[in-house]
């Protein structure tokens, strides 16, 4: 087989790993999003950002013999960068989740197609609430600066560690988890002050089912406060994902 031309090779190369990273980044992998429009995206960034890569391959790169291996490289270090952003990103369904919770709202749930299943009808709020404003506060610049950043640190047709993704991963989950404890503080702390209080009250009236009496006043007030956290609690979010990226992915 002859060599294909030494632009459309280049091409498929950089398409390998920035198509892989869209396919997991948030926004852009949602699966309301047909797959045929994600392809179209994937190649449109692809040729976006070809002059400005392109220079990062070599010629002896760019052979039908080096080819199969360095698509599946590049393909597997897509997938890894993908896949540190979207566990981070996890944090806002974490904290929707965690409200669901404490507002007894748990079990009112939505199909969430990026979940595998159903989600709380709150955490899949904020999940779509945070995409908004991170493209809002521009964020997704950030995502894109990392995809070409990672040709300076993974080069082309080189494996990155596995051992540092691995450690890098583990951080990732904490940084989210902890994220996510973060913007839920103020219902955490609503829940436990509430929840003692009808305790007490469940003592002093034991005959009245008080558990069930106030559920839609805990409803009510875990709304209001909700309201009220919402647009701090996303703003801190899209700050501190901004923060993470910026920092080089410090594990």
């Amino acid at each position: 087989m002859t060599d294909l031309p030494f632009d459309v090779t280049g091409f498929l190369i950089l398409f390998a790993r920035i198509g892989a990273v869209l396919m997991l980044l948030p926004a852009f992998s949602e699966e309301a999003i047909p797959a045929q429009i994600r392809l179209l995206l994937g190649m449109g960034f692809t040729a976006g950002l070809f002059g400005l890569l392109h220079g990062r391959l070599t010629p002896a790169q760019l052979t039908d013999t080096a080819l199969p291996g360095i698509i599946i490289s590049e393909l597997l270090v897509g997938l890894a960068i993908g896949s540190i952003i979207s566990i981070v990103f996890k944090a806002a369904a974490i904290a929707g989740g965690i409200v669901s919770m404490q507002i007894g709202l748990s079990s009112a749930l939505v199909s969430d197609p990026a979940l595998g299943g159903q989600s709380p009808m709150i955490a899949h709020f904020v999940a779509v609430a945070a995409t908004v404003v991170c493209l809002a506060m521009g964020v997704h610049h950030l995502w894109i600066g990392s995809m070409i950043q990672s040709y300076t640190v993974f080069p082309v047709g080189g494996l990155p560690p596995a051992e540092d993704f691995a450690r890098l991963a583990i951080s990732a989950v904490g940084h989210a988890m902890g994220l996510g404890l973060g913007m839920a503080a103020p219902l955490i702390v609503y829940g436990i002050v509430f929840n003692v209080a009808l305790g007490l009250a469940a003592r002093m009236a034991p005959a009245i089912q008080v558990f069930f009496i106030t559920q839609p006043l805990n409803i009510m007030m875990g709304f209001a406060l909700f309201a009220v956290t919402i647009g701090a609690s996303l703003t801190a979010f899209a700050n501190a994902m901004a923060a993470f990226l910026q920092s080089g992915w410090q594990a």
